[in-house]
């Protein structure tokens, strides 16, 4: 059965904050971070929210601080992503907020645009690496100039490809992932082993895949599919070069049989699994997904390149998490004191070990190149990460009826481009407006 719209808002946690929280200025005190020994020598205990989805690498950090020193305690709580949002801002609006959050970093403007996020801006300028951290995660949580937030783990997307079937193909993966044209040609010489090898393999039931490995072939392009600042946001879909032919691109792959035909319906509950089973040319996801949980000998022939535009550029999604200092926390500066550790070199370089990327540019030393050789893609070419700041993304991408999954489905397997890119423009846009009341 369709949702209205109103319901979908509700869903999405744009309508959840607009309930429970007040539309004015947040009533909660903001801590003084300008205060002297702020950040320093703090003690008692610090209470962390993080997601669920990203718990492994939240508690590797905060057992290393507990054990760094006798002063403080941070106690963890994992909330599940899909009740994030409104657990939050039920808190915010009952005044009684952890310490310190562990945010998915699309959803941080969600409280930075109500004034439930302590202004960081004259802490993180004090940061020696500052202009090392994530540019693309960073602008997430910066508002009037102003930073609520800071970068702490990254997940980016990326294009991993089997060197080994490349190799027999005898094509060079580098030039061969440029742009789409060689991306089609890699594809089809993969395809051509036999085998049951694919040149490309895609988990397109999945909506948040799609908003994940899809849209970097627009960024890599400098075309993105939302334009404006917040507040007066709109799509850029139907005139868009760039979508236009990044679906004409997925609809060859699966047109040509290039794509195994589970694609269709695979939801991302086996994401992954057909290329750590070494049967898959092309793989965009991240990684985890890609590495981590593979062989060692499936790793051995894995290689990594950020995703391609059309007709070149790369650029990589911009996901993980960013910490934020709720107003009205109890220890803020016990809070702060955590942040700093997290982004010390020493626990970043250790992300890859949980499944994620550091955040700062910096941590790609000679020791971490040699230990995790798959993670530096992102690091090297650390600007290429770019995700939309926006009100509304979990509406746009992440919702199993959003405008971007239906835009995307109908293009490439109902072979409707007008249809979807006329839709689409007319949803986002739709979409947006209500976000931005």
């Amino acid at each position: 059965m369709q949702l209205d719209r109103r319901k979908v808002l509700g869903l999405g946690g744009l309508g959840t904050i607009t309930a429970l929280m007040p539309s004015c200025a947040s009533a909660l005190p903001e801590p003084d971070v300008s205060a002297a020994g702020f950040g320093q020598d703090a003690r008692g205990t610090v209470r962390l929210w993080c997601r669920a989805a990203t718990v492994a690498g939240v508690r590797q950090t905060v057992e290393a601080f507990n054990a760094s020193q006798d002063r403080l305690t941070v106690e963890v709580t994992p909330v599940l992503d899909a009740q994030y949002v409104t657990k939050l801002a039920t808190a915010i609006r009952g005044g009684n907020v952890p310490d310190i959050v562990d945010i998915d970093d699309i959803n941080s403007m969600l409280f930075i645009y109500r004034d439930s996020f302590t202004d960081l801006t004259p802490v993180i300028s004090q940061l020696d690496f500052a202009d090392r951290l994530n540019p693309g995660q960073a602008e997430l949580a910066v508002r009037g100039g102003r930073n609520y937030g800071v970068p702490y783990i990254a997940d980016n997307s990326a294009l991993y490809y089997n060197a080994e079937l490349f190799e027999r193909a005898g094509l060079d993966p580098v030039q061969s992932t440029a742009d789409f044209d060689g991306l089609l040609d890699a594809a089809r010489a993969i395809g051509g082993l036999g085998e049951g090898t694919y040149g490309w393999s895609l988990d397109a039931n999945a909506a948040g895949i799609l908003g994940f490995v899809v849209q970097p072939h627009l960024w890599a392009a400098d075309a993105p599919n939302i334009v404006g600042e917040v507040g007066s946001q709109r799509g850029s879909i139907a005139d868009n070069d760039a979508v236009r032919r990044t679906f004409e691109f997925y609809r060859t792959l699966w047109k040509e049989g290039l794509m195994p035909p589970g694609n269709f319906a695979a939801d991302g509950a086996r994401w992954g699994a057909d290329f750590r089973e070494g049967t898959i040319g092309l793989f965009p996801a991240n990684f985890s997904l890609a590495v981590l949980n593979a062989s060692p000998e499936m790793q051995a022939k894995t290689g990594v390149v950020l995703l391609p535009g059309p007709d070149g550029g790369r650029a990589t999604f911009a996901g993980g998490d960013n910490l934020c200092i709720p107003r009205g926390a109890g220890n803020a500066s016990g809070a702060w004191e955590f942040a700093k550790f997290a982004l010390d070199l020493p626990q970043q370089t250790q992300l890859p070990a949980g499944g994620y990327i550091p955040v700062r540019s910096d941590a790609a030393t000679p020791e971490y190149r040699e230990q995790f050789p798959l993670a530096t893609v992102s690091l090297d070419d650390i600007d290429a990460a770019y995700a939309p700041v926006t009100l509304a993304y979990n509406l746009l991408f992440n919702q199993p009826d959003s405008p971007w999954i239906a835009s995307f489905r109908r293009a490439v397997f109902d072979d409707d481009l007008e249809g979807a890119l006329a839709d689409g423009q007319e949803d986002f846009d739709r979409i947006l407006e209500q976000a931005q009341l």
